[in-house]
């Protein structure tokens, strides 16, 4: 059995528009311990993160202090958005993400839709799947991503489940596969353990 522990990213500071280098705020920081408390009794053999600064952050404190190198899979990102998270306000984000999940094709300005981020995470999954069979892995990722991962392998998870963690961060998922198959999904939340 292999074992994937997704860990979204802490609280990331959003003044900062560019999304591949935007940083934790220091709340986000100061999680990261949350994390690493999480990760360190649950034997982990290899740390993964989407190229993001934020995802990265989140899992290095883990990372540094096991002697982990944090390898990065570009097709771990966040949903490309086009921008629009930066000028969308909180019902209308709300409102577009609604859309998406309601069309897995649907996108605004050229973003990227849920099919596509699902579609490139999956990829990436089963290839780190293939390289650590019956093994554990830690992986640093995004709340979208996360979410269209979750779908995939459940498709009652949808919107509402969505909507009731968006604000979580940082968050966990446990996943247990054989070879490429999901046997189980548990979602964690690091704030109430």
């Amino acid at each position: 059995m292999t074992t994937v522990y997704f860990i979204r990213h802490c609280e990331s500071d959003y003044t900062v528009r560019d999304a591949r280098s935007r940083p934790l705020t220091p709340k986000g920081e100061a999680d990261r311990v949350l994390v690493t408390e999480f990760l360190s009794d649950k034997k982990i053999d290899a740390v993964y993160s989407s190229p993001y600064a934020r995802a990265i952050r989140t899992v290095s404190d883990f990372a540094e202090r096991r002697g982990f190198e944090i390898n990065i899979i570009e097709d771990f990102k966040e949903r490309v958005s086009a921008g629009e998270r930066e000028w969308l306000t909180d019902a209308e984000f709300a409102g577009f993400m609604k859309k998406q999940w309601d069309d897995f094709a649907y996108t605004l300005n050229n973003g990227e839709c849920l099919a596509d981020v699902q579609k490139r995470n999956i990829a990436a999954l089963n290839e780190i799947l293939s390289k650590n069979e019956n093994k554990n892995v830690a992986v640093g990722t995004h709340g979208t991503a996360l979410s269209a991962i979750i779908n995939h392998y459940d498709a009652s998870y949808g919107f509402a489940d969505f909507m009731a963690m968006v604000n979580i961060m940082p968050w966990a998922v446990k996943m247990s596969f054989d070879g490429l198959i999901c046997k189980n999904i548990e979602k964690i939340n690091l704030f109430a353990l």
